[in-house]
This record gives C-alpha cells, sequence and structure tokens, in this order.
C-alpha cells in the first residue's frame, strides 16, 4: 500500500529547467510550502500538514532527486546547488497560482528554504527552519571531534564514485542508521513510514550524494557571496533546532541573528524529526510565525 497524505492531492509540476516535482496539496488559504529532510520525503509532513491544512493551502513536494520528484544527472555544480533547488520551490507554487508563500524546510529541504528566503525575498513571506545552521556555518562549526556527528557530510562531499559505490551497497544499513541516530521517539517513525523512506533512498543514491556534494561547493560559494555582501533574510524567521550550540560549542542564535534580524529562535527537546515526534510543538511553531 502506498502512503499517502489523507485529503491531499499528489500532482507532478514543473520545477526549474524543467525537471518535475511530485507534490502533496491540500487545503485552502494562504499557501504555506512545507520541504522536507533527509533521509526523507515529503511523508514526514504528514501530522503536520493535516493540522495546518485547516487554514491553510499546504504545499508539500519532494525536493528535487528525492521522493517521487525527477533525480536529473548532475553534469554539473548547479544542478543540486540550493539556489536551482529554491528555485523549483518557486516554479512549483507559481505553478499553483501563487506568487508568494509561507516557507518551512526541514533538515536539507531547510538548507533550500534559507537559499530561497536569499534569493526571492520578494516571494517567501515568511520562513521556518527546522534543526539546521546554514551551510557555511554548518562547515565552521564542525571541529575536532564533535565533528564526528556529521561524518556523512564529509564523505558525501568526496568526489564521484567512491561514496555512490559504498552507500549503494550497504543502501538500508546507511540511510537505516540515521533513522535509528536522530529519532529520541522511534515510534515516531513506524515500520511502514521508515519502509518508504528506506526504499525511497536506496532508488535516489546517486542524487543525493549530489545534493550534499554541492553542499561542500557550490553552496559554500553562495553562502559566502551573501555574507561578504551583507544580505540578510528580509522576512519574519523561525527557527526550531536541537540545542547543537551547547554540544558542538557554539552559540547557535547568535549564528542564526546574523543572517535573521526578525528572528524567534526556539530549542526542542525533540529528536531531529521533530514535525514528527513533536507535531504539534511545530505546528504551534509555525502558526506564530505566519501570525506575525
Amino acid at each position: 500500500m502506498t502512503l499517502t497524505l489523507p485529503g491531499f492531492d499528489h500532482v507532478r509540476l514543473p520545477g526549474a529547467g524543467g525537471v518535475e516535482l511530485a507534490a502533496a496539496v491540500g487545503g485552502r488559504g494562504t499557501p504555506v510550502v512545507l520541504l522536507h529532510g533527509f533521509p526523507q520525503t515529503h511523508l514526514m509532513w504528514r501530522h503536520v500538514a493535516e493540522r495546518l491544512a485547516a487554514e491553510h493551502t499546504v504545499i508539500c513536494p519532494d525536493l528535487r532527486g528525492y521522493g517521487a520528484s525527477d533525480k536529473p544527472a548532475a553534469t554539473g555544480p548547479d544542478v543540486y546547488a540550493k539556489r536551482t533547488m529554491a528555485a523549483d520551490v518557486v516554479a512549483l507554487a507559481a505553478a499553483l497560482g501563487h506568487e508568494r508563500f509561507a516557507l518551512v524546510g526541514h533538515d536539507r529541504g531547510a538548507l533550500v528554504a534559507f537559499r530561497a528566503g536569499l534569493d526571492h525575498p520578494e516571494t517567501v513571506t515568511h520562513l521556518g527552519i527546522l534543526d539546521i545552521v546554514p551551510t557555511l556555518d554548518m562547515w565552521n562549526v564542525l571541529r575536532g571531534a564533535s565533528a564526528a556527528v556529521g561524518y556523512h557530510l564529509f564523505l558525501m562531499a568526496q568526489p564521484p564514485g567512491l561514496p555512490e559505490t559504498m552507500i549503494a551497497r550497504s543502501a538500508d544499513a546507511f540511510f537505516g542508521s540515521f533513522l535509528d541516530a536522530w529519532a529520541d521517539d522511534p515510534a515516531a517513525l513506524p515500520e511502514d513510514v521508515r519502509a518508504v523512506y528506506l526504499r525511497a533512498s536506496a532508488a535516489a543514491v546517486t542524487s543525493i550524494v549530489a545534493d550534499f556534494r554541492a553542499s561542500a561547493g557550490i553552496d559554500v560559494v553562495h553562502d559566502q557571496a551573501d555574507l561578504d555582501a551583507g544580505s540578510q533574510l528580509a522576512m519574519p524567521v523561525t527557527v526550531v533546532q536541537q540545542d547543537w550550540g551547547a554540544q558542538l560549542g557554539y552559540d547557535a542564535a547568535g549564528v542564526w541573528k546574523a543572517w535573521a534580524p526578525d528572528l524567534d529562535h526556539r530549542l526542542t527537546r525533540a529528536g531531529h524529526f521533530m514535525a514528527e515526534e513533536a507535531p504539534e510543538e511545530i505546528t504551534a511553531a509555525i502558526r506564530d510565525l505566519l501570525a506575525r
């Protein structure tokens, strides 16, 4: 049985450069786009999306390279740049008739959302970020032995060939290890949902690695250019994250304040998969964001 978001329509619409994205669309009202993380699909929003659909049009795409969306070959560094993936989201929303929308992202989707906020301030009205710091800052805070928590970032940053081969040969063990390690409440990821994530990830090894590889290359270039130019997020921003600052020895709220003057920074006791582990908390944070 295919798992879906109940009451949502499932569509395929154009992103950027001829890529098509799969998306679940439901509800009615002002639009909110929700972007999933790794190693997941749009299904991670099933609890939050249902709650938000009572008052909003909710759009949950699979990112390019993930789930049921197209997985173009990484023929150059821009194919999986967060700038390109952000352009996908803007094009998808426009195809649904929304020139302006609120945007919330988790993990990899949060990196795309961050880039969309910088590149498209006239389009993104509110920005929600779950459990990341921006790419440039991420590399800066991963130092010493504590950087082992992000070993996969270094693995997938390597040149094409070896990372894809290693991961493909043990895909379920590799992707499953993150579902195990990052969930404080394993019951939030029931076996049928876990199976969807593992199956989708195993079918997308090459594009997932390309996405991560971009974050060690072109995404850093783009972030550094914005930092040098003094660019900031112009819209209200809410960040919800685990207490990574205490664990890795940096000021997480301070990192975000440099990018987002209008910032609501919150810590959660939930695990990394907070939209599934604490959907009421995350829904409330999004509703508070949208009220600003």
